[in-house]
């Protein structure tokens, strides 16, 4: 088989190697919202529980992105689960477009400015790569629409300005801090991009009917 093959919609749609995808980021996942275990442990204690939520950016990109595929495993029956799918697959994509490149980004302006990269940052970079990576892959199979993309938008937005307004950012690298502003634009033109992202690669990705 050509290597086009294993890119194909055809081969990513098989059952075999979506429970394999299924189980990567759901092990991902887990292990996500055990790296953010401090910093959700900080925002309970300072009393702001409605902020937890807000917290753990990147596993719960990688949880929307591993119910989207297990909503592919097991598609919906009625309506209103085929819409709540639409949210869930938009969401899936546009956060972890977002995160994903959000991650590998700062690690490395890090880095720039004199961090030292340790195996868990290498780590990092390849797992974030792959979040996005997988994000626009997939969005051949997704089924979400235009208001759905614009929700999922909107919500990032909103976890931008919870984040950056009550300093439940992502814990940064110390030599970042003085760029903080700097983060903080780059954090919101990112979903900016990764909303076109989603919504160019959906488009191109179904004839114009289907959007």
């Amino acid at each position: 088989m050509s290597l086009s093959y294993y890119w194909s919609k055809e081969f990513i749609g098989k059952r075999p190697f979506l429970w394999l995808l299924l189980i990567c980021n759901v092990l991902g996942t887990i292990y996500g919202y055990i790296w953010y275990g401090h910093q959700i442990s900080d925002t309970v204690t300072r009393g702001q529980y409605w902020q937890v939520i807000f917290v753990p950016d990147s596993p719960t990109a990688s949880l929307f992105f591993s119910i989207a595929i297990l909503l592919l495993l097991y598609p919906p029956r009625t309506a209103l689960s085929a819409m709540v799918q639409q949210w869930i697959e938009a969401l899936a994509v546009v956060t972890s477009v977002k995160y994903g490149i959000w991650a590998v980004a700062i690690i490395f302006a890090g880095q720039a400015q004199g961090d030292v990269l340790v195996w868990q940052d290498w780590m990092l970079v390849v797992s974030h790569t792959a979040m996005a990576v997988e994000a626009l892959l997939f969005v051949r199979l997704f089924h979400y629409r235009w208001t759905a993309l614009a929700g999922a938008i909107a919500w990032t937005f909103l976890n931008d300005t919870v984040d950056y307004s009550f300093g439940v950012f992502p814990w940064l690298p110390g030599q970042l801090y003085d760029d903080l502003s700097a983060v903080e634009l780059f954090t919101y033109l990112l979903t900016l991009f990764s909303g076109l992202a989603a919504w160019l690669s959906r488009k191109y990705a179904l004839p114009k009917s289907s959007m």
